[in-house]
C-alpha cells in the first residue's frame, strides 16, 4: 500500500476507514447556488457607477437571479458549470441636472461558455424618457456603466473559483489550509529558506508566517480613485471620527481625530487596526486587518493624496494581504470606503 504523500490518490486510505471516493478522487459535486446569489446581491446592491464627464448612476434593487452553479471535482480537477440570468434596476441623474432617470439592465445569460467578460451581453432598458436618459443609457450600455457590470460579474467568477471551491479537493497528508508542506530536506536551513524565497518571488506571491505562528500567501493591493473634493476634505473624512461614522453607517471605536499609534474599530469590529502615521491631507498609513482574516495577521495600508485643479487623486496600497481575500477586499475599500463616502458628502459630484 502506497504511503502518505506517494502514488495515486485513490489508493492513500490511511486514516480514513471507510476508504471511500478518498480526497474525493472520483466526481464529486457541491451546490453553489444559494451561495451564488447571495454574491451576486452583495456585488451589484447600492454600486455607484459614475462618469465624472456624464453622470452618476446608482444600482438600487438586484431583481431578478435565476440559474444554477456547480462545482465539480474529477480525478483532482476542478470543473465548474454555472448559468445565471440577472436583472438590475438602478437610477441616477446627468451632472447639472435635476431629472431623476430610472431604468433596468439584464444579463440574460452568463455562462462558462463565455471566456471572455466582454461577450457577456448587457442590456439597458429605460422607464424614464427624456434626453437625460438617453444620455444615462449610452453610458450604462457602452460606456463606464457596462464596464462595472462586467468587474462586478468577473469578480464572482473569481471568487466562486478560489473562495467557494476551496475545500472540493481534499488535503492528502502533508498538507495544511490546502497547502503542501514541503518535505524535510538534508540541505542547510539558510540554503532551503533561500530557494524558497526565490520560488516564492518569481510567483509573484509571498509566504510569510504571523504573529500566531500561522504560514500566509500573501500579496499586495492597489486602487487608485478620483474625489470631486479637496485633499483636506478627503483626509478629513479618513480621520475624523464623525465623519467615518457618517459613511460607515455604524459608530467608529476610535479617537475624535486620527493620531500616530490611535487604534481604530469600524464596521463592529469587522475592520480594526491604529494608525502609525498621519501627515494632513497628504499622506495616512494604518495596520489594518479584516475580523475574518488569520489571527494576529495584520496589513500595511498606505493612502497617498494628491489634490489638482479639478479633483483628488487617491492611491491606496496595502501590502500583505492574504491571496485568497485581494478580490473581496478591493471590493469592500470600494462599496464601504469610496462609494459610501460619495454618496454621504457628494465626492463624487461635480465641484462648479
Amino acid at each position: 500500500m502506497a504511503k502518505w504523500g506517494e502514488g495515486d490518490p485513490r489508493w492513500i486510505v490511511e486514516e480514513r476507514p471507510d476508504a471511500t471516493n478518498v480526497n474525493n478522487w472520483h466526481w464529486t459535486e457541491k451546490n453553489a447556488d444559494q451561495w451564488s446569489k447571495n454574491k451576486l446581491k452583495d456585488l451589484f446592491s447600492n454600486l455607484v457607477i459614475e462618469d465624472p464627464k456624464i453622470g452618476n448612476v446608482v444600482i438600487e434593487d438586484v431583481d431578478k437571479i435565476e440559474g444554477e452553479a456547480r462545482v465539480n471535482n474529477r480525478k483532482g480537477k476542478l470543473i465548474f458549470f454555472y448559468e445565471w440570468e440577472i436583472s438590475l434596476k438602478w437610477k441616477g441623474c446627468v451632472n447639472g441636472k435635476d431629472t431623476e432617470v430610472k431604468g433596468k439592465v439584464d444579463i440574460p445569460n452568463l455562462s462558462e461558455e463565455h471566456e471572455d467578460m466582454k461577450d457577456v451581453d448587457v442590456d439597458v432598458s429605460l422607464t424614464t424618457k427624456g434626453p437625460e436618459a438617453d444620455i444615462l443609457k449610452e453610458m450604462m450600455r457602452v460606456g463606464v456603466g457596462a464596464k462595472r457590470i462586467r468587474e462586478c460579474l468577473s469578480d464572482y467568477l473569481s471568487a466562486l473559483k478560489n473562495e467557494y471551491s476551496h475545500g472540493v479537493i481534499l488535503p492528502k497528508k502533508g498538507t495544511e489550509n490546502g497547502s503542501v508542506i514541503p518535505p524535510q530536506s538534508k540541505a542547510p536551513a539558510a540554503n532551503v529558506k533561500s530557494s524558497m524565497a526565490e520560488t516564492e518571488k518569481k510567483m509573484g506571491n509571498v509566504n510569510i508566517t504571523n504573529s500566531c505562528g500561522v504560514r500566509i500567501e500573501v500579496d499586495d493591493l492597489r486602487i487608485e480613485e478620483s474625489m470631486k473634493c479637496t485633499g483636506q476634505e478627503l483626509y478629513n473624512a479618513l480621520t475624523q471620527r464623525d465623519m467615518i461614522q457618517i459613511f460607515t453607517g455604524g459608530p467608529a471605536k476610535m479617537a475624535d481625530t486620527a493620531e500616530a499609534n490611535g487604534a481604530f474599530e469600524l464596521l463592529g469590529g469587522s475592520i480594526s487596526g491604529k494608525f502609525l502615521e498621519v501627515a494632513p491631507f497628504t499622506k495616512i498609513v494604518q495596520e489594518w486587518r479584516l475580523k475574518t482574516w488569520p489571527a494576529g495577521h495584520f496589513s500595511t495600508v498606505t493612502i497617498t493624496l494628491k489634490q489638482t485643479k479639478e479633483d483628488t487623486k487617491l492611491t491606496l496600497v496595502q501590502k500583505a494581504v492574504p491571496v485568497k481575500e485581494i478580490e473581496s477586499t478591493r471590493q469592500g475599500w470600494h462599496r464601504y470606503y469610496f462609494e459610501a463616502m460619495k454618496r454621504s458628502f457628494g465626492f463624487g459630484a461635480v465641484l462648479f
